[in-house]
């Protein structure tokens, strides 16, 4: 199966020579395509160094990055810029809407930033609006909505332009519980029937047990990775286990 993450050895090291902290020892992992992994540990296990460097926002000290292909280390700023726009998806927990622009002009942001053609724009717009259950808020502005509505609108931007690979950083730190239930069962539902590549870096286990796939960090190293099986509740059960053994409960990994 093909791989759309490919990140071996890499090593990201802050600071001088004598006063130095190391965020990440080595890391080793790929995301294959139709992926739903989600990344969890204590917290400074490195889990966000790594969502820096995979999302191209920090570049690793030593080690290789390959997204779709592309060696991400390699690439200069403006190809960067152009990477990130064209084959990367953001979902982050506080939304990042842009209050002065509707639902629909927030959803359309990535398409109009690479000069789609209108048609397309319009096309994808009704199709990842009724993906998402958002076809009927189109021309509200976000403080219009709610948060999961919100979020489903971030989500939306996302994918609208049909990136490579999705990054969600804590998608549902700012939901409630029925909103992060839909948020997360849409994701889903885009890995299942979308195709859609998935990594999300997250602190809660209920959230992590829709995904397809645990990587666990601790001290900047690859700790264990779990592999769904059987039910959800089952998997949920697992990935507190493994939490239990890493030496925190569900609400250390911030």
């Amino acid at each position: 199966m093909e791989n759309i993450l490919y990140a071996k050895n890499l090593k990201k090291i802050y600071g001088s020579r004598g006063n130095n902290y190391t965020a990440l020892q080595g890391i080793d992992m790929e995301i294959a395509q139709g992926e739903f992994v989600g990344i969890m540990g204590p917290s400074g296990a490195g889990k966000t160094t790594l969502l820096n460097i995979i999302s191209t926002i920090d570049k690793p000290t030593s080690g290789t990055v390959l997204i779709d292909g592309e060696d991400i280390v390699k690439m200069k700023d403006n190809q960067l810029s152009t990477f990130r726009r064209n084959k990367l998806g953001f979902i982050f927990q506080d939304f990042n809407l842009l209050d002065t622009l509707t639902v629909k002009e927030n959803m359309i942001l990535p398409l109009t930033l690479a000069m789609a053609e209108p048609k397309l724009i319009e096309q994808r717009a009704a199709e990842v609006g009724r993906i998402l259950g958002i076809e009927d808020i189109q021309h509200k502005y976000p403080y219009e909505i709610s948060g999961g509505q919100k979020q489903r609108t971030a989500a939306a931007r996302a994918i609208i332009h049909q990136p490579k690979l999705i990054l969600a950083d804590e998608p549902t730190g700012a939901l409630d519980s029925k909103s992060s239930m839909e948020l997360l069962q849409c994701l889903s539902d885009l890995n299942r029937d979308n195709g859609a590549n998935i990594m999300m870096v997250t602190h809660d286990a209920f959230a992590a047990s829709y995904c397809k796939r645990i990587i666990f960090i601790k001290d900047g190293q690859l700790f264990t990775e779990l592999h769904k099986g059987g039910s959800r509740k089952e998997f949920f059960q697992k990935i507190l286990d493994v939490l239990k053994t890493m030496g925190g409960d569900n609400s250390d990994l911030i």
